[in-house]
């Protein structure tokens, strides 16, 4: 008994190793954004909108091909569980090669969804700004879809420390040209709301020149240097690597695009009301970051465990790394209950804007537990390779169900932007049960039924 209760603390303590720096790093990843939105707030609530809806329109394609490169946790880690590092480094040379594929129609699309704002009934005095930082934030997408590829290579190997040192440099970074060129200091220009979108870009060149060095780095220290016997593409890998990472694109759009959605529901209303949606969903999204790290080590240590063959190790780590996630969200809950007057006046004490934000935030504590054990149940099942059902769950439960009853609340009975996240709350309940009771289903399988973990591993031909 002793022995099997050290060897559970040894699993969590290095559960926990690996998700504190996964956490961090996303935390960084989420603080670009941030320090975005509180450096033009001096400019005003129609500033923080058009900041808003820049970012709204970006990341649903930007996430999308993130969400094809999800695969890698998958192929990577449990490459790595089997100690076949040279199938780690042809996975990353795949998913470069998928990088350069996506860029172009990505960003064309952007830049297409850069002249919808105003066509589609966003005031002009939003829309006119938007456009202009969506358009600035377009030229990172290629350095943006490196920076993923190589970070999923690195964590799947255990070398997370250096996303999270990424993450830190490209911050300030990001916050110095923030200042520089929102406002005109040192000589250049005052470019108000295009200037955070360029600070930003210079960020994340900044983030996939660092990781790619690091990655050189991790592979020259044992003996095999990145770019020396590089992968050539190979169609068998990328059609695995795309047949993981579709589905999970796929729930990234379903996610993402129902919760951008409601952003560009919100625009409708008033650039008091885009404001606070946008306010209290920068701390949504904040306290997101940590099951989503957690996620990111969840599916990373499944993975290894699953590549070992090793199913009781693997079950453990799922279970695990909910209980740290739903553990964390609890706590942002309370926070959310206690404190929300303050919180909001991090950002603004605009009279209007503080009339209605802590009353929303109280309602985003509602749903803090639910999007915890969404959020780590998609890791951990993506460890197992299963990214088809939380695309399923999470397109069933926002676009029939969550966002037709946030609209109907907010435009017909006049619910306004509560009536918007009172619909993204039921949506996030039953994406949450749907994935656990996967989760569950799929742990008791890999330990009692041999095959079915035989069945889930990628085939040799594909490694």
């Amino acid at each position: 008994m002793g022995w099997e209760q050290g060897k559970v603390r040894g699993e969590l303590g290095a559960l926990v190793t690996l998700a504190v720096p996964v956490v961090l790093s996303e935390l960084g990843w989420m603080a670009q954004g941030i320090v975005d939105t509180i450096m033009v707030g001096a400019l005003g609530p129609t500033a923080i909108g058009a900041v808003a809806l820049g970012n709204a329109a970006y990341y649903t394609p930007a996430l999308c091909g993130f969400g094809l490169l999800l695969g890698l946790d998958t192929l990577i880690a449990q490459s790595y569980g089997r100690q076949d590092h040279d199938a780690c480094h042809r996975w990353l040379a795949q998913g470069v090669y998928l990088v350069a594929v996506l860029n172009l129609p990505l960003m064309l699309l952007t830049a297409l969804a850069s002249r919808g704002f105003a066509p589609f009934g966003i005031a002009p005095a939003v829309a006119h700004p938007a456009a202009g930082y969506l358009r600035m934030l377009n030229w990172g997408t290629l350095p943006l879809l490196l920076y993923g590829c190589t970070r999923r290579y690195l964590q799947a190997v255990g070398e997370v420390r250096v996303v999270t040192v990424t993450l830190v440099g490209a911050n300030l970074l990001n916050w110095f040209g923030n200042w520089v060129l929102i406002y005109g200091k040192l000589g250049m220009p005052a470019m108000g709301v295009r200037g955070a979108a360029l600070a930003t870009v210079f960020s994340r060149i900044f983030m996939a020149a660092a990781l790619l060095g690091f990655a050189w780095r991790y592979e020259r220290r044992r003996g095999h240097p990145l770019f020396q016997r590089w992968a050539a593409p190979s169609l068998l890998r990328l059609r695995e690597l795309v047949r993981l990472g579709l589905p999970a694109a796929g729930q990234i759009l379903m996610e993402v695009g129902a919760w951008n959605t409601v952003t560009l529901a919100a625009g409708w209303l008033t650039p008091v009301a885009l404001a606070t949606h946008q306010i209290v969903y920068n701390y949504a999204a904040l306290t997101y970051m940590v099951p989503l790290g957690i996620s990111a080590a969840a599916a990373v240590s499944v993975g290894h465990a699953a590549g070992a063959g090793d199913p009781a190790r693997a079950r453990r780590a799922g279970w695990m790394a909910l209980g740290l996630g739903t553990g964390f969200m609890l706590l942002a809950a309370v926070v959310f209950l206690l404190a929300p007057a303050p919180l909001i006046a991090l950002y603004t004490r605009d009279p209007q804007v503080m009339a209605v934000g802590p009353r929303l935030l109280m309602l985003a504590a509602a749903f803090q537990i639910f999007d915890g054990i969404q959020t780590v149940c998609t890791g951990a099942l993506r460890g197992l390779g299963e990214t088809r059902i939380p695309m399923l769950a999470n397109l069933i439960g926002y676009w029939p169900l969550g966002l037709p009853l946030g609209l109907t609340l907010c435009f017909v009975f006049h619910w306004g932007v509560f009536g918007l996240w009172i619909g993204l709350t039921l949506a996030l309940v039953v994406v949450a049960s749907t994935l656990l009771r996967r989760w569950h289903m799929d742990a008791e399988r890999i330990c009692n039924e041999p095959s079915f973990l035989a069945r889930i591993l990628p085939s040799a031909a594909s490694r």
